[in-house]
Protein backbone atom coordinates (compact mmCIF):
# COMPACT_ATOMS: atom_id res chain seq x y z
CA UNK A 1 0.00 0.00 0.00
CA UNK A 2 1.38 3.39 -0.98
CA UNK A 3 1.36 6.17 1.60
CA UNK A 4 0.25 9.64 0.59
CA UNK A 5 1.70 12.91 1.87
CA UNK A 6 -1.69 13.67 3.40
CA UNK A 7 -1.73 10.31 5.21
CA UNK A 8 1.78 10.88 6.54
CA UNK A 9 0.98 14.41 7.72
CA UNK A 10 -2.16 13.17 9.46
CA UNK A 11 -0.32 10.29 11.13
CA UNK A 12 2.30 12.67 12.55
CA UNK A 13 -0.34 15.19 13.61
CA UNK A 14 -2.24 12.41 15.38
CA UNK A 15 0.92 11.37 17.26
CA UNK A 16 1.49 14.95 18.43
CA UNK A 17 -2.07 14.95 19.77
CA UNK A 18 -1.55 11.51 21.35
CA UNK A 19 1.44 12.93 23.23
CA UNK A 20 -0.78 15.63 24.77
CA UNK A 21 -3.45 13.11 25.66
CA UNK A 22 -0.91 10.83 27.28
CA UNK A 23 0.48 13.49 29.62
CA UNK A 24 -2.98 14.91 30.42
CA UNK A 25 -4.39 11.46 31.26
CA UNK A 26 -1.09 10.36 32.90
CA UNK A 27 -1.09 7.42 30.48
CA UNK A 28 2.58 6.43 30.40
CA UNK A 29 2.24 3.48 27.96
CA UNK A 30 0.33 5.70 25.52
CA UNK A 31 3.08 8.32 25.78
CA UNK A 32 5.76 5.72 25.18
CA UNK A 33 3.94 4.60 22.00
CA UNK A 34 4.83 7.72 19.99
CA UNK A 35 8.62 7.29 20.33
CA UNK A 36 10.92 5.10 18.28
CA UNK A 37 13.15 2.84 20.39
CA UNK A 38 16.33 4.90 20.09
CA UNK A 39 14.58 8.28 20.39
CA UNK A 40 15.93 11.17 22.43
CA UNK A 41 14.38 14.24 24.00
CA UNK A 42 15.78 17.61 24.99
CA UNK A 43 13.47 19.47 27.37
CA UNK A 44 16.30 21.62 28.65
CA UNK A 45 19.21 20.93 30.96
CA UNK A 46 17.14 21.62 34.08
CA UNK A 47 14.37 19.12 33.21
CA UNK A 48 15.37 16.28 30.87
CA UNK A 49 17.94 15.50 28.22
CA UNK A 50 18.02 11.82 27.34
CA UNK A 51 15.82 8.95 26.19
CA UNK A 52 12.49 9.99 24.68
CA UNK A 53 10.38 7.50 26.59
CA UNK A 54 11.99 8.57 29.86
CA UNK A 55 10.68 12.12 29.46
CA UNK A 56 7.13 10.73 29.49
CA UNK A 57 7.87 9.01 32.82
CA UNK A 58 9.26 12.24 34.23
CA UNK A 59 6.42 14.47 32.96
CA UNK A 60 3.70 12.14 34.25
CA UNK A 61 5.43 11.83 37.64
CA UNK A 62 5.68 15.62 37.97
CA UNK A 63 2.07 16.11 36.79
CA UNK A 64 0.79 13.75 39.51
CA UNK A 65 1.65 16.51 42.01
CA UNK A 66 -0.67 18.92 40.18
CA UNK A 67 -4.45 19.29 40.54
CA UNK A 68 -5.14 19.43 36.81
CA UNK A 69 -3.48 20.15 33.48
CA UNK A 70 -4.38 20.56 29.83
CA UNK A 71 -2.06 20.63 26.81
CA UNK A 72 -3.40 22.30 23.65
CA UNK A 73 -1.66 22.04 20.27
CA UNK A 74 -1.74 24.52 17.41
CA UNK A 75 0.27 25.73 14.42
CA UNK A 76 1.57 22.34 13.32
CA UNK A 77 4.02 22.52 10.42
CA UNK A 78 5.33 19.29 8.89
CA UNK A 79 7.90 18.72 6.15
CA UNK A 80 8.21 15.27 4.60
CA UNK A 81 11.10 13.60 2.82
CA UNK A 82 10.27 9.95 2.14
CA UNK A 83 10.53 8.05 5.42
CA UNK A 84 11.79 11.10 7.34
CA UNK A 85 9.93 14.17 8.54
CA UNK A 86 10.37 17.27 10.61
CA UNK A 87 7.70 19.17 12.49
CA UNK A 88 7.12 22.17 14.71
CA UNK A 89 4.03 22.35 16.90
CA UNK A 90 3.04 25.08 19.32
CA UNK A 91 1.78 23.87 22.69
CA UNK A 92 0.04 25.82 25.41
CA UNK A 93 -0.03 23.92 28.69
CA UNK A 94 -2.24 25.15 31.51
CA UNK A 95 -1.59 23.58 34.90
CA UNK A 96 -3.27 23.98 38.30
CA UNK A 97 -1.62 23.56 41.68
CA UNK A 98 -2.28 24.45 45.28
CA UNK A 99 0.17 26.56 47.28
CA UNK A 100 -1.06 26.73 50.83
CA UNK A 101 -4.57 28.23 50.64
CA UNK A 102 -3.97 29.71 47.18
CA UNK A 103 -5.02 28.09 43.92
CA UNK A 104 -2.34 28.79 41.34
CA UNK A 105 -2.37 28.48 37.58
CA UNK A 106 0.73 28.02 35.47
CA UNK A 107 0.69 28.61 31.74
CA UNK A 108 3.58 27.48 29.60
CA UNK A 109 4.00 28.25 25.89
CA UNK A 110 6.30 25.72 24.24
CA UNK A 111 7.25 24.68 20.73
CA UNK A 112 7.95 21.02 20.00
CA UNK A 113 10.59 20.78 17.28
CA UNK A 114 10.59 17.14 16.22
CA UNK A 115 12.34 14.71 13.90
CA UNK A 116 10.32 11.66 12.81
CA UNK A 117 10.95 8.49 10.86
CA UNK A 118 8.75 5.83 9.31
CA UNK A 119 9.85 2.38 10.51
CA UNK A 120 8.16 -1.00 10.50
CA UNK A 121 4.95 0.40 9.06
CA UNK A 122 4.50 3.36 11.42
CA UNK A 123 5.70 6.88 12.11
CA UNK A 124 7.61 7.43 15.33
CA UNK A 125 9.39 10.28 17.04
CA UNK A 126 13.22 10.17 16.82
CA UNK A 127 14.13 13.42 18.59
CA UNK A 128 12.25 16.26 20.25
CA UNK A 129 13.51 19.65 21.34
CA UNK A 130 10.98 21.37 23.62
CA UNK A 131 11.58 25.11 23.38
CA UNK A 132 9.90 27.07 26.17
CA UNK A 133 9.08 30.48 24.70
CA UNK A 134 7.58 31.94 27.89
CA UNK A 135 5.60 31.05 30.99
CA UNK A 136 3.71 32.53 33.91
CA UNK A 137 2.23 31.58 37.26
CA UNK A 138 -0.52 33.44 39.05
CA UNK A 139 -3.20 33.07 41.69
CA UNK A 140 -6.65 32.23 40.30
CA UNK A 141 -10.20 31.75 41.54
CA UNK A 142 -11.95 28.66 40.20
CA UNK A 143 -15.39 29.16 38.67
CA UNK A 144 -16.49 25.69 39.71
CA UNK A 145 -15.39 22.85 41.95
CA UNK A 146 -17.26 20.26 39.91
CA UNK A 147 -15.09 18.40 37.41
CA UNK A 148 -16.21 15.34 35.47
CA UNK A 149 -12.85 14.34 34.05
CA UNK A 150 -10.07 12.35 35.63
CA UNK A 151 -6.39 11.91 34.89
CA UNK A 152 -6.57 8.16 34.33
CA UNK A 153 -8.55 5.45 32.50
CA UNK A 154 -11.70 6.38 34.44
CA UNK A 155 -11.91 9.54 32.31
CA UNK A 156 -15.10 9.43 30.16
CA UNK A 157 -13.01 9.91 27.01
CA UNK A 158 -11.69 6.34 27.18
CA UNK A 159 -15.21 4.93 26.92
CA UNK A 160 -16.20 7.45 24.24
CA UNK A 161 -13.15 6.62 22.15
CA UNK A 162 -13.56 2.90 22.88
CA UNK A 163 -10.09 2.84 24.37
CA UNK A 164 -9.15 0.22 26.86
CA UNK A 165 -5.69 0.15 28.47
CA UNK A 166 -4.67 -2.71 26.18
CA UNK A 167 -5.94 -0.98 22.99
CA UNK A 168 -3.30 1.71 22.65
CA UNK A 169 -2.01 3.04 19.35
Amino acid sequence: MTRSLQDDRQAITDLIHVYCRSVDRLDVPLGHSIWNESATADYGESFHQGPGKAVIDKICASHRRLLAHSHQIGNILITLDGDRAGSEAYCTATLRLQRGDTLMQMSVWTRYVDRWSYRAGRWGLDHRIAIRDFDEIRAVTALSQQYLGSRDHADPSYAALHLQPQDRL
